[in-house]
């Protein structure tokens, strides 16, 4: 069916395209809203009687039905009962960070449930503008947490996306020299982004780059890498690599693998040695692979599956995952990726890239269900939590680095308000989606601020970048700093930060 003949009824006057209103300011009024939510369900009542597709029993992953779906529907490879799950209520929208920033049912995880759901049933055409709204979406799966229906988005928007990006009129969204040479060519590969960012970091300690960006300079720079240079944090003294086996401190209570990645080990080799004492600390041998590669999150969430496959089946080579106790990351969304590696793909290799996942955990969840050995040192500050995305919603990890933090001396923890609302980061969102980034780093900002802590912690790369990189550009000396961080000191008694 096309898109000219669809009924405009209730659903589609809530979230048709072509239809989109006005992008709002913050606060959404609640009758508008209502309204929404009320349209939404009513049509949504009114098409019960539909006949649904019969559930896809596969032994395929989404991400190979999707890669393997006519190019006519991206959809057609994803479970159908997926979509029927979402059964309209709203209450994601609450959570969504494009929503609250945009007040666009189109940019709501119910209203691009509707998108998806349309455009496989061929109700809808995947028209530019159709794209435009799932691509906004970060994959925060904030929705997942507010959901009381149990809807799995993450398992709609990443396979249908996939698909999109494999159709030929969407791919130049990827396929372009900011993806292949830097995404996918730097930021994947820790040796040549380290290299590369050689000439940035004696730019930074010279002071050129403040100087250039006072002036203005930088913009004569492409966009996306005006955004790139902004985002590097301030040099600080080069860490040796990690050696290949650190052994625990008295009595051995576990065997860990510690999962170092691309680019948190060029940018948070420091917090790779932290993480590592603290495991020492607890009793546990460290091993590092040194032939271990990229998670694949970087390709996956930008819709190349098939190179993010690849770089996972590296992992499971590189990782002997009968042989240890746990394989510790330190990094949310790597995390979050790891532990997808046997949903994402169905094949031969499925038994060794579950048996991978099986073994993921992220340090603060690992040290929780340890059992921490108390740090002695006094931390005497302030300090708040962000809950990164991809571990709180998507691993659904979220009291076990509050416990943690909670045993360190003098440490006074305060709450973050909308601390599950996206900082802007979303992997390497803040670099393609930079607008969309900037409202809600600010927002986050604005949040901590209101707090009086002086001290940021989060466990995720990507959001110590964005809310450091806001921090900077509104002049607010944070700390700003993993946990893990913040228990290395407390084991080491060093002096605090702030």
């Amino acid at each position: 069916m096309s898109t000219s003949s669809i009924k405009p009824d209730a659903v589609e006057a809530a979230v048709a395209v072509a239809g989109d209103t006005p992008s709002k300011s913050l606060d959404v009024p609640p009758a508008t809203t209502r309204a929404a939510h009320a349209s939404v369900m009513g049509a949504s009542a009114r098409e019960g009687g539909d006949p649904a597709p019969s559930r896809t029993i596969a032994h395929e992953g989404s991400a190979d039905r999707a890669a393997r779906a006519p190019a006519a529907n991206p959809g057609a490879g994803i479970d159908y009962e997926l979509f029927l799950d979402c059964v309209h209520c709203g209450l994601c929208t609450a959570s969504c960070p494009t929503y609250l920033e945009l007040g666009d049912e189109n940019d709501s995880p119910r209203g691009r449930i509707y998108l998806m759901r349309s455009v496989t049933d061929g109700r809808l055409a995947p028209t530019a503008e159709v794209r435009r709204h799932l691509e906004l979406c970060l994959d925060c799966r904030a929705c997942e947490t507010a959901c009381p229906s149990g809807v799995q988005y993450g398992k709609l928007i990443e396979p249908f996306r996939i698909a999109l990006e494999s159709q030929g009129e969407a791919r130049g969204r990827t396929d372009d020299w900011f993806h292949r040479l830097i995404l996918f060519g730097l930021f994947t590969n820790p040796r040549r982004l380290r290299r590369a960012l050689a000439p940035a970091r004696v730019a930074q300690r010279l002071g050129l780059i403040r100087l250039a960006e006072s002036l203005g300079l930088l913009r004569v720079l492409p966009g996306r890498l005006r955004q790139l240079v902004t985002m590097l944090p301030p040099p600080t003294r080069q860490q040796r690599a990690l050696p290949a086996f650190l052994a625990a401190k008295g009595r051995r209570r576990a065997r860990v693998a510690l999962f170092t990645g691309c680019v948190a080990d060029v940018m948070f080799r420091g917090t790779h040695w932290a993480t590592a004492r603290v495991l020492q600390e607890n009793g546990c041998d460290v091993m590092v692979q040194h032939d271990q590669v990229c998670c694949g999150a970087i390709h996956f969430h930008a819709g190349s599956s098939a190179p993010a496959r690849e770089l996972a089946d590296h992992n499971v080579r590189a990782f002997d995952a009968s042989s240890v106790d746990a394989v510790i990351v330190n990094v949310a969304g790597c995390g979050s990726m790891l532990k997808d590696y046997g949903h994402h793909w169905h094949d031969e290799a499925a038994p060794g890239r579950e048996a991978l996942a099986g073994k993921v955990r992220d340090i603060s969840e690992f040290l929780d269900e340890l059992g921490l050995v108390a740090p002695e040192g006094p931390m005497p500050m302030v300090a708040t939590y962000h809950d990164a995305c991809h571990l709180g919603h998507a691993q659904r990890v979220r009291e076990a680095p509050r416990r943690l933090l909670a045993k360190v001396p003098e440490l006074k923890l305060v709450d973050l308000p909308e601390t599950e609302i996206c900082c802007g980061a979303a992997g390497t969102y803040n670099l393609t989606e930079p607008e969309m980034a900037a409202r809600l780093s600010h927002r986050k900002l604005d949040n901590i601020l209101r707090t009086g802590a002086r001290a940021v912690l989060t466990g995720n790369a990507g959001c110590l970048l964005q809310i450091a990189r806001e921090a900077r550009q509104r002049g607010e000396p944070l700390w700003i700093a993993h946990p893990i961080d913040l228990l290395d000191l407390s084991y080491r008694r060093s002096k605090p930060p702030c």
